[in-house]
């Protein structure tokens, strides 16, 4: 038998693992690395993070990866480059970051990569007929598996889409093993560049589960600090958009997109909600001389009202639920303070009161999927036209 298969067979019948969990979201801000130890598979799952960092990107790396992000036509060079430059990029940061733990490659079972991604396209973006739902990350997995000695999986998301799904929201998975409660409705809202939720019913109810993007959640807002408030890079706090007003006849504009009425489950991404997006609203509704303030504010109660809105339109009627809320748009008070007015019924909390830091709380959940793929069987999780696809994720990359 090949010597690292039988090592993976060896590792797959731990009842404790140690996996490095790694995250790089399309904020661009850095790699963020989980050093967890893993107890148990399935609804038996322990999670002990053991460490955690997050290894800021360069403003080098940032730029080459900007040039190819979620843009229709870019440099097929470029793209083939950056797909191994990434991963020795991120090999680099794994094996400094290790070293600063006084933590040994050998220690570590399993790697765990989601990678950095380029573009999103699912079918209902894209809307080409020959063509199913598509995702792209960058920063090949034999090259870290190589460069840092640790067996590693790796995209994720291509089995979702062979399964019929849109390879995101995938957090749901882990949500229902580590946080479902057996007495508590519970909403994980995530508010990234993109904002996401999962629906966790009490009692480990597996067929209610739920989960779907949103709509933008933080990225309009950062576009549009970037382009006209350098060198900022966000709304720290959410001050700016506290301090302006907020145009309802562009609100109401960014709302009307056929996004917003399409069924859930669905994903999107900034594909759809950059730049272009915000100044053809601005220009149908009139608002182009509108000051950057005051968009900013707009765009901030756009991601409250379409969270709030497709929380709702999901939830059953009456249903008491409690929300913990990730991200960095958990950070933005004001952004906060329009959810808990929109959500009168429901209690907001951070997401941090569930024994784990928010920041770490993605690179964490592909530690659990790299575990599930190794340890259980898919699980099975909705009913019907809302089922998520039963599937083990990833692909394994020896490191010889």
């Amino acid at each position: 038998m090949n010597q690292n298969i039988k090592k993976l067979a060896e590792i797959s019948q731990k009842d404790e693992k140690i996996i490095l969990g790694l995250m790089s979201g399309t904020s661009l801000d850095g790699l963020d690395l989980a050093l967890c130890k893993v107890k148990g598979f399935g609804l038996d799952t322990k999670v002990e993070v053991l460490k955690f960092s997050t290894y800021p990107y360069s403003e080098s790396l940032q730029h080459k990866i900007r040039e190819v992000f979620a843009k229709d036509a870019v440099k097929l060079q470029q793209v083939c480059l950056l797909h191994s430059r990434i991963a020795n990029v991120h090999a680099r940061m794994i094996l400094s970051t290790l070293q600063e733990w006084g933590v040994s490659p050998e220690e570590i079972d399993i790697m765990a990569s989601h990678g950095q991604t380029i573009y999103h396209a699912p079918k209902r973006l894209h809307l080409k007929p020959h063509f199913t739902n598509s995702t792209l990350q960058l920063g090949d997995a034999d090259h870290l598996a190589y460069k840092t000695g640790i067996i590693t999986i790796s995209d994720f998301r291509q089995k979702h889409i062979a399964a019929g799904g849109e390879g995101a929201p995938l957090a749901v998975y882990g949500d229902y093993l580590l946080f479902g409660s057996e007495d508590e409705n519970r909403v994980l809202l995530n508010i990234g560049g993109i904002a996401n939720f999962t629906y966790l019913p009490a009692g480990f109810v597996a067929n209610e589960v739920f989960s779907t993007d949103t709509g933008a959640g933080n990225t309009l807002i950062d576009t549009i600090i970037r382009q006209f408030m350098p060198p900022k890079q966000f709304d720290e706090g959410g001050k700016i958009a506290g301090e302006h007003q907020v145009s309802q006849a562009l609100l109401q504009t960014l709302k009307n997109h056929p996004f917003f009425l399409q069924s859930a489950p669905k994903t999107t991404g900034q594909e759809l909600f950059n730049l272009n997006f915000v100044q053809s609203a601005q220009a149908s509704s009139n608002t182009l001389d509108l000051s950057a303030g005051d968009v900013i504010a707009t765009l901030t109660r756009f991601t409250a009202e379409t969270i709030a809105e497709t929380i709702a339109s999901i939830m059953p009627v009456g249903t008491q639920c409690n929300v913990y809320v990730s991200g960095g748009g958990a950070k933005n008070l004001t952004l906060m303070n329009w959810l808990k007015d929109l959500m009168p019924h429901y209690h907001l909390h951070r997401f941090d009161e569930l024994g784990y830091s928010a920041d770490a709380k993605e690179a964490i959940l592909f530690a659990v999927l790299a575990n599930e793929t190794l340890s259980n069987e898919p699980l099975n999780l909705g009913r019907g036209d809302l089922k998520i696809p039963a599937v083990s994720f990833g692909k394994i990359s020896f490191p010889i």
